[in-house]
């Protein structure tokens, strides 16, 4: 492929003499295009909600979120699966992300790695990918051997491949089911794609753990209410977020996290459900975590 005709790759006429303006100038030519970002990502958000869908259901009927990249594209994956965990309760395994090269590449660019396929097809084979799953290719450029070779081989196995890219009708917007390709412009910097392009994977991404998450009973109103109170911080902010949930005392909110070990959802339904503790538990276990079906259950017993 012609690098010259890939927009990720093209010249930014509003950026030829960057180098000659003062700090400020410089600062505001990155922050106007920055602003072009979330403009681009408006276009997608059929495609994104398509996906958040599929990807909800899945998480529903024992799948798994899988993110495939290099670079900073494999980065990003990884940023936004590492998170999930502590913000959503969820366990370690329920997305994930692998860059092209493994752990060492996370830190420092390992060479002729991203344009391996096979490489990313035995990553996927070491994990178990498998046809339950949800496989999002993620490449600026929209052409990494890295991704296409594993969204083959998802797609061999009949599961559901998303691609994110920034290049519009790119091979691997060509390859999946839900192509999401926000095109955002050049770079500043000619191809330095960790910049805008970057940036629109990282919030697309967010829009797809966040949104998937909300779909399968993780927040409750826009509260966090599966969080893991993983330090003091967290544990403070779980006392307020069933405050928040019940206009309860911070005393109450505290006696009634005591009675559930610590579950922020559980202690929730207590409160504005009137139950004891394992009352709220089996209750919630039946409604599938949804907070808003377990009240609606205790209102018309």
């Amino acid at each position: 492929m012609n690098l010259k005709k890939m927009i990720t790759e093209s010249r930014n006429k509003n950026s030829m003499e960057i180098d000659k303006l003062s700090t400020l100038e410089m600062l505001e030519v990155i922050n106007n295009e920055d602003q072009k970002v979330s403009l681009a990502i408006k276009t997608q958000l059929k495609e994104v909600a398509k996906a958040v869908d599929l990807i909800a259901n899945a998480f529903l009927n024992d799948g798994r979120l899988i993110y495939i990249g290099a670079g900073t594209s494999g980065r990003l994956g990884i940023l936004d699966a590492s998170e999930c965990p502590p913000t959503f309760g969820i366990p370690a395994g329920l997305v994930v992300g692998i860059i092209a090269g493994g752990k060492d590449a996370i830190l420092k660019a390992v060479e002729n790695a991203e344009d391996n396929k096979q490489m990313c097809v035995d990553d996927l084979k070491d994990i178990n990918f498998n046809s339950k799953d949800i496989l999002v290719g993620i490449a600026a450029s929209g052409r990494t051997p890295y991704v296409i070779g594993g969204i083959e081989y998802a797609k061999k196995l009949g599961a559901i491949t998303i691609g994110i890219s920034c290049n519009p009708d790119s091979i691997l917007a060509k390859s999946v089911q839900i192509p999401i390709s926000p095109v955002v412009g050049a770079e500043v910097v000619t191809g330095s794609s960790r910049l805008k392009a970057g940036t629109a994977q990282k919030l697309i991404l967010n829009m797809l753990t966040t949104g998937s998450m909300i779909k399968i009973g993780k927040v409750y109103g826009n509260l966090m209410v599966d969080v893991e109170a993983t330090n003091k911080k967290l544990v403070e902010r779980q006392k307020q977020i069933v405050m928040e949930a019940t206009d309860c005392t911070k005393k109450e909110a505290i006696s009634a996290l005591k009675d559930t070990n610590g579950h922020c959802k559980t202690a929730i339904l207590m409160i504005l459900g009137n139950l004891k503790a394992s009352e709220a538990k089996i209750l919630l276990l039946e409604k599938k975590g949804f907070i808003r079906e377990a009240l609606k259950a205790i209102k018309f017993n």
